[in-house]
């Protein structure tokens, strides 16, 4: 778990260290977050901005600040997967999938990346625990109704989740057992949980009417082409299946590795016998709402991540009951399995590490994707003015933390001294005295400082 710990908080120094442009955005939304927008404003990823905004405004704007929040839920939610897992699953089985998944390429890059996209998963993965809370004791604690609904309230305003609480309420129609678990649940604590749903759907009902762009937003329909569902779905599994070459997207592919992959297709065969167990229906259909979304946005099949840790829990858990299963009364043969164990996670991990880590920074394809001007800033400008005609309000906000002024075009100052941004300037009293770069092979000149003719000494270029 520490090593976990440490691995996730210096995520952002070891991988990719740009910004894509939904980190930018991201970043720019939760900055100018006000209290006013919690009740009048979108409150689309509210607690994921709120957190995003703490975390700028006292470390500054800077791509660790931007990346923390995440770096925090990505901590919540590999323990929920453990939990999740271990509901379902004995201790060893939970422990080993969990640590295959957390240590995958999609989780590193959720978990680092400073964008609501980790929300996606971790709704889910916490309905799901808290389900399995509720759902697997004879007298299940009515506070775990009350968390749950609280969840899923939560939950309402994250895109995707609405389409998310639709898919519990017909799985639950659908599973005979979760029915009888339903209808056995103590009636006051259900008609309490019942209430606080129905409370959420009203906020968000006012919250639309309030703002009726945010339903487009919940829904993930804002600029939607349904002939587009299809290419998005093969867009988004690409990754997933390509296992050599470049991706068209900001993920690494392969996005999961072949001995994982491995592992899942085995856990999904071995689900095939009792499908309609809860635990093993589950995965399945998750896998499907996946597909679903991912036609809506393709950066959704992360998603994924969810089905995938316990279709993965499925398949270790067949391969060791069936080597077990060889040697029944041979506790050397079930010592022996370590070894195997041990080289297979270590197959498994290390390289899946490994390409995260390097992938970022030497994949062309993908590491064009982001941007490096805010580090290039930090490390070579203290008092300069900035021209950022590209993602100017994102920039703006170094002012507040920096001695730095940004302005939008280079017209609009007369300083001594300007550096822009991704560009040249044509001004007539300006000469141009460095150009600083960032260590990509293509497109790396970030900035191009220029001084006054005449008030500092400097090479044209």
């Amino acid at each position: 778990m520490a090593a976990f710990v440490a691995l996730l908080f210096t995520l952002p120094l070891i991988a990719q260290d740009g910004l894509s442009d939904a980190e930018m955005e991201s970043a720019t939304s939760s900055y100018h977050l006000s209290i006013s927008e919690a009740f009048d404003g979108s409150l689309v990823d509210l607690p994921y901005h709120f957190l995003q905004k703490v975390s700028i405004k006292f470390l500054g704007l800077t791509p660790y600040s931007i990346k923390l929040p995440s770096i925090i839920i990505g901590l919540l939610l590999g323990i929920l997967l453990i939990l999740l897992l271990n509901r379902w699953f004995k201790n060893n089985v939970s422990l080993l999938s969990s640590c295959l998944v957390v240590l995958s390429t999609p989780f590193l890059f959720l978990a680092g990346s400073g964008t609501p996209l980790i929300m996606l998963v971790f709704w889910p993965t916490l309905l799901l625990w808290l389900g399995s809370k509720i759902q697997g004791e004879k007298r299940p604690k009515p506070m775990y109704s009350f968390l749950f609904s609280i969840a899923m309230v939560m939950a309402l305003f994250t895109p995707y989740m609405i389409y998310f609480a639709v898919f519990c309420m017909f799985f639950v129609l659908i599973q005979p057992h979760l029915r009888f678990v339903l209808r056995s649940l103590p009636k006051l604590p259900l008609m309490l949980t019942g209430i606080i749903i129905l409370a959420g759907f009203a906020a968000l009902a006012i919250n639309i009417i309030n703002q009726p762009s945010v339903i487009m937003e919940l829904i993930a329909v804002k600029d939607f082409d349904i002939h587009n569902f299809i290419p998005n779905i093969v867009s988004g599994f690409t990754p997933v299946f390509q296992w050599f070459g470049e991706s068209n997207t900001i993920f690494l592919a392969p996005l999961i590795g072949l001995p994982v992959l491995a592992l899942a297709l085995t856990g999904l065969f071995s689900t095939t016998k009792g499908f309609f167990a809860s635990r093993n229906s589950i995965a399945s259909l998750l896998i499907v709402f996946c597909i679903a979304i991912t036609g809506l946005n393709p950066n959704a099949v992360v998603f994924l991540i969810l089905p995938l840790s316990i279709l993965v829990a499925h398949g270790l858990k067949y391969l060791l009951e069936k080597w077990y299963g060889l040697f029944p009364e041979n506790p050397y043969a079930r010592l022996s399995a370590l070894v195997p164990l041990t080289i297979l996670f270590g197959i498994v991990i290390l390289p899946g590490l490994l390409q995260y880590i390097y992938g970022y920074h030497y994949n062309s394809k993908v590491a064009s994707k982001f941007d490096y001007g805010l580090n290039i800033i930090h490390q070579n400008l203290a008092d300069e003015t900035i021209v950022a005609e590209k993602n100017y309000d994102f920039y703006k906000i170094l002012e507040d933390s920096t001695k730095l002024k940004v302005v939008p075009t280079v017209e609009e100052t007369d300083a001594d001294g300007v550096a822009v941004l991704h560009g040249r300037t044509n001004k007539e009293n300006y000469h141009l005295s460095r150009i600083i770069t960032s260590p990509m092979s293509e497109n790396s000149d970030i900035i191009y400082l220029y001084t006054k003719k005449g008030e500092q000494n400097g090479t044209d270029i």
